[in-house]
């Protein structure tokens, strides 16, 4: 099928539905929910069978809808309709939520549901869980929809919603009905709350006489005080106590201010400098203060770091090398970099960096901490190290991840191994060393001037990644075990003395620090040359600027490789 992809931003979820349809075959492109216009104008260029909308805001417009199939992916069941679906689910404490496939019509979220599904909730964010349950469930379902409507389109149109199916409209979730009272709601209604809200908008509260808005949040299981003092700090986190205990506040946003995303300790600045500093235990199973863990079990060191949205700042970074630095220190075989539940690594923090005094400066400084991160993982040379990915990867986060002797990839994920889209970024992480030893010479253009995203199993096909494990969470991290203890067993000794003599043959052929000081060369001139797509585009992204066109290598139906096509629709 011809299926023209429609969404508000080219999301999580928006890529994963992109890559699962191209790789069943179906020729699909991509428009961003500009305008009524800019949609009509996109149906006429590429004639679909079919509009999927992963992610929108506003109504397709009626004469879209009359003219094709138009299906909606609704994070909710059957019958649930209104835009903040998943805010409620989370809000209410439901056991159980789903995802429906919804043919537009006049009425919102109101007509013939093509398929759905469900799952069991999780005490989680509302980000985590749209990310994996709700990306998981709404794939399925949409492929079961599409063949659904390739052999029953008419009837579906004149049946429209069944009779069994109660409706039920929800407005979105008032900004007061998830405000915390501090001095009665417990740790876990605080934490509903938080989550319900998490990726947007986010709690609004009271915190040292301003009005901020509050994300992602953690129990804290020792600390108390009086309700709604704040405790301590620990990283980038706040502790704030709770009418039965405490919570770790991450982040924060200051719609007065800076309205995005930062860590909670820099947007209270000099007050946060004022509390305790917890150092997070990275050996300890119940801390909850950092995003960080190292466990051991027998030859296997098990390093998770779960950095919010994968962005890791400068403070993250040198954290994480700390804890880098102790696990190659301890006397394992085999190092697991598990990475987070929804994300492995996005490479730099753009939120901190645009709300540096000095962005170009700070980039440079972000971009440094993780070279050093990249290389201290290249230069272990007497363990082996892996890469398990769980969570989606991009940018530089896909190229740390290469600095790992295995890479091992969940099959849900969706990776996205390039910095282009970032105004042209140069990129390091020593991508110019890692990258050709996987896909080698002829395989660079494959995976960095694509500028696309990419599932598991492409990423093996092209060399990015040794092997795809399963789907299911749960099911990986077993996986991931198995692999480990496999490269642990007979062949270790003989596997590590290989690794150390390749590392010192390359070394010999051409210094490490060569390529870094190569890359970062380029990556001065994005910071500080007369070239300021580096800064406009995170400057974009970070304040979330409307989209004023699609991107060409999203758009393919207004590719100017069919210049005719596209004049004879405007004429």
């Amino acid at each position: 099928m011809r299926i023209l992809i429609l969404c508000h931003a080219f999301n999580s979820l928006s890529q994963r539905v992109f890559a699962e349809l191209e790789r069943a075959g179906h020729d699909v492109s991509v428009e961003l929910d500009i305008s009524d216009d800019v949609t009509r104008e996109a149906v006429s260029l590429f004639r679909p069978d079919a509009v999927v909308a992963p992610f929108l805001k506003r109504r397709i417009p009626d004469d879209v809808w009359q003219a094709v199939p138009c299906l909606i992916v609704h994070p909710g069941p059957p019958g649930d309709r209104g835009p903040n679906a998943l805010d409620w689910a989370v809000l209410d404490d439901a056991a159980t939520w789903g995802v429906s496939i919804i043919l537009a019509t006049a009425e919102l979220d109101g007509g013939p549901v093509l398929a759905s599904g469900a799952f069991t909730m999780r005490n989680a964010r509302k980000s985590s869980l749209y990310r994996l349950e709700v990306t998981e469930v709404a794939v399925r379902a949409l492929f079961e929809a599409l063949e659904r409507l390739e052999t029953d389109q008419q009837s579906i149109a004149r049946k429209g919603r069944s009779a069994a199916v109660e409706d039920r409209w929800r407005d979105s979730v008032p900004l007061d009905l998830r405000r915390i009272d501090w001095n009665r709601d417990d740790t876990e209604t605080v934490l509903r709350k938080i989550n319900s809200a998490d990726g947007q908008p986010g709690i609004a509260d009271h915190m040292l006489g301003r009005e901020l808005r509050l994300f992602d949040a953690r129990p804290e299981p020792a600390l108390s005080g009086p309700a709604g003092q704040l405790l301590a700090r620990s990283g980038g986190a706040i502790c704030r106590a709770t009418a039965d205990g405490a919570v770790w506040i991450g982040h924060l946003k200051d719609p007065a201010g800076m309205n995005f995303k930062r860590p909670a300790v820099d947007v209270l600045n000099g007050a946060a400098d004022e509390l305790d500093e917890m150092p997070p235990q990275w050996n300890a199973d119940d801390d909850q203060r950092g995003p960080i863990r190292y466990a051991e079990h027998g030859e296997i060191g098990m390093l998770e770091f779960d950095f919010y949205n994968g962005a890791m700042g400068t403070r993250d970074c040198e954290a994480l090398l700390a804890a880098w630095r102790h696990a190659a220190d301890r006397p394992t075989r085999v190092i697991v970099l598990t990475g987070g539940r929804d994300f492995w690594s996005n490479g730099m923090d753009l939120n901190s960096i645009e709300a540096a005094e000095s962005p170009a400066d700070e980039s440079w400084r972000n971009i440094n901490a993780m070279d050093d991160l990249a290389e201290a993982i290249i230069m272990t040379t007497d363990q082996l190290t892996v890469s398990a990915m769980a969570g989606n990867a991009a940018a530089g986060g896909m190229f740390l991840a290469l600095a790992a002797d295995r890479i091992w990839a969940r099959e849900g994920i969706v990776l996205n191994p390039h910095y282009k889209n970032m105004g042209n970024l140069y990129g390091s992480e020593y991508w110019t060393y890692l990258l050709p030893r996987r896909v080698g010479t002829a395989g660079i253009e494959q995976v960095m001037g694509r500028r696309l995203p990419m599932l598991a199993d492409r990423a093996r096909q092209l060399g990015l990644v040794d092997a795809v494990g399963p789907n299911r969470p749960d099911d990986f991290n077993a996986f991931v075990m198995q692999q480990a203890q496999t490269l642990a067993g007979a062949d270790w000794q003989q596997t590590v003395e290989a690794k150390a003599e390749a590392r010192a043959a390359d070394e010999t052929q051409r210094a490490l620090a060569s390529y870094r000081k190569a890359e970062l060369d380029r990556m001065h001139l994005n910071f500080f040359g007369f070239d300021p797509s580096y800064h406009v585009a995170r400057y974009r992204l970070v304040h979330r600027n409307p989209h004023a066109w699609t991107p060409l290598h999203l758009a393919r139906h207004r590719s100017m490789a069919r210049p005719a096509t596209i004049e004879k629709a405007h004429r």
